[in-house]
């Protein structure tokens, strides 16, 4: 038995695609590409999310509170805080989610 799905890609909008690299019901991997200028927008729910910059250039702004991020650096997303970021240089972020978003799948 193979453990290994894949999922399709999804454009989430003109600058930004995302797909679920793996998921159960208590964690969820996602991979979100940005082009420059791509935005974020703020947003709050439940899951506590963690962030890896894989690639690119990004501000964040967590609870009002905005910083730099590239690639290699990483950070915790707690639950409920209102966030976001915009691209600065075309990137890839790998977020962490638990427990799953299930409006991802």
């Amino acid at each position: 038995m193979s453990h290994v799905r894949t999922f399709p890609e999804v454009q989430v909008d003109a600058f930004v695609r995302r797909q679920v690299l793996s998921e159960n019901e208590n964690l969820m991997v996602v991979s979100f590409s940005f082009e420059k200028d791509g935005e974020g927008a703020l947003h709050s729910h439940p899951h506590i999310q963690s962030t890896y910059v894989e690639s690119g250039a990004f501000t964040f702004s967590i609870d009002g509170e905005k910083f730099d991020v590239k690639a290699g650096d990483s950070f915790v997303i707690p639950s409920n805080a209102v966030h976001g970021c915009t691209c600065h240089e075309t990137g890839r972020l790998v977020d962490t989610f638990t427990p799953r978003r299930d409006d991802f799948l």
